[in-house]
């Protein structure tokens, strides 16, 4: 097959910016936030926004918000395909649109990970950061640099803990 120059180049950027699902990063990020966050607070919403693009522009994961959040077992199940219901949307578009323009939540760092706040794993070397949206945010460390070994139980009526 003999393709130009330029429809190479068309090809490359139409994937970049749809990723390899053929969706826009916009509708990847809204998924991501959507559920992960279980839509609880526009706080949460942004803490997993930020861990998508701090993964994005790692070089460890996908270069593309939908390669990110599509990465199998990495999120969600079924994530890119699931119905999300519109009554959520309007807050959700919103909050991935200022995560794609640039806003990031304060207390995410670097980190690159989360999960269900509340689980309890018995790994060493997760750094807590954040416990928000109903998520544990984490970095991952050698283990003679955690601090914030385990998360703190949410409290009622706080969106989010940021440390000690």
């Amino acid at each position: 097959m003999n393709l130009s120059r330029t429809t190479l180049l068309a090809g490359l950027v139409a994937g970049l910016l749809l990723g390899a699902c053929g969706r826009s990063p916009q509708e990847c990020m809204e998924r991501a936030m959507y559920f992960e966050s279980n839509r609880s607070s526009r706080d949460g919403m942004v803490a997993v926004g930020s861990v998508v693009m701090n993964r994005v522009e790692s070089g460890q994961y996908p270069r593309s918000v939908c390669g990110v959040v599509a990465q199998r077992g990495q999120f969600a199940p079924r994530i890119m395909s699931r119905r999300m219901d519109s009554r959520s949307l309007p807050l959700v578009r919103e909050t991935a649109r200022s995560v794609l323009q640039g806003e990031r939540h304060p207390m995410i760092g670097s980190a690159m990970f989360f999960h269900t706040a509340g689980h309890r794993f018995p790994y060493d070397n997760m750094h807590y950061v954040l416990v928000t949206g109903g998520n544990a945010f984490y970095e991952k460390r050698k283990n003679y640099l955690v601090t914030q070994p385990v998360p703190p139980q949410p409290i009622e009526g706080i969106t989010g803990w940021r440390g000690w």
